[in-house]
């Protein structure tokens, strides 16, 4: 009997070795630190896990002072604070026409207006116009956040109503607006 437990154990640690040496570095489990650890070497042979992007993190050379960020690539806003610091971040839909990267002011408000889409919006905040096509801001009346009709030539960065209530609060005319890739 004690034979036949030897193997099973034997069989399972061979079966967890086999496991733990196939498991991808993203899901492998990292070794914690400790005082004997050198912390320039990394452990097991493997290379330092890239640390993951902090959706909160305001982008690298987006200025500074109070300003609202919007990443065109990661489809999302920042209101940023005096300090630097998001006071929040969301994600949005851009419009089918996009501001090029840049530092921008807003230049006009609307409380509730059609949209070039048809759209019933609110909270509009315009800064930049591309081609005769004005750039903005805004949040449908009904909350949706379609995908822009390429053909349509629309500049409306559409939000939730939260969201959108929330830039109409925070940006005020010649507040800074800068779009980063």
């Amino acid at each position: 009997m004690a034979a036949l437990t030897a193997a099973a154990v034997a069989a399972v640690a061979f079966l967890a070795y086999q496991a733990s040496a196939n498991v991808p570095d993203d899901l492998a489990a990292k070794p914690k630190a400790s005082s004997s650890a050198s912390a320039s070497a990394p452990a097991g042979g493997h290379g330092e896990a890239k640390p993951k992007k902090d959706p909160l993190a305001v982008p690298a050379g987006s200025g500074s002072g109070m300003r609202v960020v919007y990443a065109l690539k990661d489809r999302r806003v920042w209101l940023v604070d005096a300090k630097g610091k998001a006071s929040r971040t969301f994600k949005v839909m851009p419009s089918s026409v996009s501001a090029a990267p840049g530092s921008y002011a807003v230049t006009s408000r609307t409380g509730s207006v059609q949209g070039s889409d048809g759209v019933p919006i609110e909270h509009v905040v315009r800064f930049a116009t591309v081609n005769d096509v004005t750039i903005g801001f805004s949040a449908a009346q009904d909350g949706s956040m379609d995908e822009p009709d390429p053909t349509v030539k629309a500049g409306g960065v559409r939000m939730s109503r939260a969201d959108g209530a929330a830039v109409w609060r925070f940006a005020t005319v010649n507040v800074k607006v800068v779009v980063v890739p």
